[in-house]
């Protein structure tokens, strides 16, 4: 089965275009599945999906189709590090070894969760080798983490870290709730309210989980430091040896979490309403503000570009990735999936696609869905 896909799902009147755009993004390209999806004041107005689930194009991309979306993930696990927050687990200030004690080896005893959360912490990958399988025993990690000095000093600038900065909040996670971020996820946020994205997939939804397809080139990292080396280019900088299944169905709360356009867009609403997801208030305003917050802001150490970083968010205000209003966040994961929010018009929204490209951030797929749906307000 080839060609131009059936396009289905629902558009709000006055949104027509953006269905438009996302049926051209079959027109000429190597699209394969996508969904993307719209939420504004916490309701849907746009919620797309079409294609396939595979390159094979032998599965059609159904409605409950979820994806690994990478870093996209990573504003998700902020959000639930300040429903930890407000829980009075921690405050943000803290010093990570306040409550992870064996972080404070080599040098990283005054680093704090902002820090750490907006990807200060100097820890954009691991520096001693290892076997790529080593991912997968969190304990390991864990010491070899503590163990580790900063490449530079803490809090002097950013430098993006892929999978390093999730092992970091979950192990503040369970040293202070006593439950991973995967599962206070599950059973706080997103499992109560039937929202489909997983940190720890389990392996009865594999069957509706799409394969991604590699991009047609690598991501241009731009100048190679010893940062860039470690975060993307070791053998051992990214999972692997355990084979798909062991890979979703582990938890590395920055880099593989599972989901759709629609259960994204639905919990960055926290961000856009100010914490509350329906009826709820699940975060609290001032949380959430802190969240968005500028925490540094200047060219990154790892990624080619200046960044505006909140906790776990990319602030809009240095590349214009997410519409044009300023005060919008969001994050994009590896292959050009994205989640958003725009405070202001208390809006979010959300694009995952199974054909990966090569852009580190704002694929022009997902940016002009987003342009579209700004046309039309």
């Amino acid at each position: 089965m080839t060609g131009t896909p059936e396009i289905s799902g629902t558009t709000a009147p006055g949104f027509e275009p953006v269905r438009e755009a996302f049926a051209g993004l079959w027109d000429g390209s190597d699209e394969i599945g996508a969904a993307f999806a719209i939420e504004m004041d916490g309701k849907p107005v746009i919620d797309l999906w079409g294609g396939w689930t595979s390159k094979k194009r032998e599965s059609e991309w159904a409605r409950d189709t979820i994806v690994p979306v990478f870093s996209t993930g990573k504003a998700i696990t902020a959000l639930v590090m300040g429903w930890l927050k407000d829980q009075g687990q921690f405050a943000f200030r803290d010093r990570v070894a306040d409550h992870w004690p064996a972080f404070a080896q080599a040098g990283k005893g005054d680093v704090t969760i902002a820090q750490a959360l907006s990807h200060q912490a100097g820890l954009p990958g691991l520096s001693e080798p290892m076997e790529a399988a080593g991912w997968f025993d969190r304990d390991f990690i864990e010491a070899r983490i503590a163990a580790q000095a900063p490449l530079w000093p803490p809090g002097q600038g950013s430098g993006y870290s892929p999978i390093v900065y999730g092992f970091i909040a979950d192990a503040i996670a369970r040293r202070t709730d006593g439950r991973s971020i995967g599962d206070i996820l599950k059973e706080e946020m997103a499992g109560p309210r039937g929202i489909d994205f997983f940190i720890g997939t389990p392996e009865s939804e594999h069957k509706r989980t799409a394969e991604h397809r590699l991009p047609p080139k690598a991501p241009d990292l731009g100048e190679i430091n010893d940062s860039t080396n470690l975060a993307f280019l070791k053998p051992w900088s990214s999972p692997g040896r355990r084979g798909a299944t062991e890979w979703r169905k582990a938890e590395f709360p920055a880099a593989n979490g599972h989901g759709n356009a629609r259960s994204i867009a639905t919990l960055m609403g926290l961000y856009a309403n100010e914490g509350r997801l329906g009826e709820d208030q699940l975060l609290s305003p001032e949380t959430i503000a802190e969240l968005m917050a500028e925490q540094v802001r200047g060219p990154d150490r790892v990624l080619p570009f200046e960044l505006s970083l909140g906790m776990g968010v990319m602030r809009n205000m240095t590349n214009g990735f997410y519409g044009p209003e300023t005060a919008s966040i969001g994050h994009y994961g590896m292959g050009g999936s994205c989640g958003f929010a725009d405070p202001v018009r208390h809006l979010s929204g959300s694009y995952t696609p199974c054909q990966l490209s090569f852009h580190l951030a704002g694929d022009p797929r997902a940016v002009t869905l987003i342009n579209a749906v700004y046309g039309c307000l």
